[in-house]
């Protein structure tokens, strides 16, 4: 990295990782000397937090349990220009920290993701399939919904800027945070790169906390919620098109009693259709009243986010 004088801070959340805090601290410690190494313990119940603190990392207890949490608990406490968030497990290599902050720093970015490209013998033990399928499918609704061609939205090794850090609004309590940051990024105008880091299976000992069905419903309320929150015209546009395709269904026959006989026959289904297209009516003004209402927001937040970095800067000098 060319600059090494602004504040540096590399965050990792652990929680029962005490065969590889050791090695995490220690390998992020040589690439990054100028860096402050922050270990949050997510109260584990091994040696996690005695292990890092040998290692040299200074270790902050985070009581609430989930990744999510934690990763809120990192941002509202610490201070820094930069911020590298990576796993305590070892499967990120802290080599690759240098070109996510030049990324960072020189394509003016913030956030970089740190794409994984796991070599051909370790995808086997490093991805688990359904892992991989989730993993397409919502970069695929996020390039969809969003028009960004994210290609990783669940890795954990990211950089970010201390704008993005300190203005974001984060609401997640466990792993679906990362596509969160994600989403929050690019519904709010963040500029998110991806730079390819090579990525492989856990050591022996290292256990994954994930669980495949629990968590990917939890990513999918996630995005479905900031879809909602942060896309609300294509959210309550789709909503709309939904029930007023259904009340054409159920007014074709009541539309064709009338056209023929100039009498309608059957009236529950004319009375459906009619409750259907009145549905479909309110979503779609739900869904312009909120896009309006988001937009002003997002003026508000780019008001925001220029006041800060300019105090920011003021007090840096």
């Amino acid at each position: 990295m060319s600059d090494p004088h602004p504040l540096t801070a590399v965050l990792l959340p652990c929680f029962n990782e005490e065969t590889t805090v050791c090695q995490v601290v220690s390998d992020f410690q040589r690439v990054l000397p100028y860096a402050r190494i922050y270990v949050f313990d997510n109260a584990s119940t091994d040696h996690t937090p005695q292990k890092a603190r040998e290692a040299g990392a200074v270790v902050i207890f985070s009581k609430n349990a989930g990744k999510g949490n934690v990763i809120r608990h990192m941002f509202a406490d610490i201070d820094a220009d930069y911020y590298i968030v990576a796993d305590g497990d070892s499967t990120y290599p802290a080599e690759y920290a240098v070109a996510l902050l030049d990324a960072l720093i020189g394509r003016s970015a913030d956030m970089v993701v740190g794409r994984r490209i796991a070599p051909p013998e370790f995808r086997a033990t490093a991805y688990r399939p359904m892992h991989v399928l989730g993993n397409k499918v919502v970069c695929w609704l996020i390039a969809r919904t969003f028009g960004a061609g994210i290609t990783d939205v669940f890795s954990g090794y990211r950089v970010f800027t201390k704008s993005f850090v300190k203005t974001i609004p984060l609401h997640s309590h466990g792993f679906e945070i990362e596509l969160e940051m994600t989403l929050q990024a690019l519904s709010l105008g963040y500029a998110v790169v991806e730079v390819d880091v090579p990525y492989g299976p856990r050591p022996p000992g290292s256990k994954s906390k994930l669980n495949t069905y629990r968590d990917g419903f939890l990513v999918l309320q996630a995005f479905l919620e900031i879809c909602r929150d942060y896309k609300p015209g294509a959210f309550f546009g789709f909503i709309a098109l939904v029930l007023f395709f259904l009340s054409l269904a159920a007014g074709a026959k009541p539309i064709l009693d009338y056209l023929d006989y100039r009498y309608v026959f059957h009236v529950p289904l004319a009375i459906l259709a009619t409750g259907l297209a009145i549905l479909s009516t309110l979503s779609f003004s739900i869904g312009l009243i909120l896009t309006t209402q988001h937009r002003y927001h997002r003026e508000l937040l780019e008001i925001y986010k220029k006041n800060f970095t300019r105090s920011d800067q003021q007090i840096g000098k």
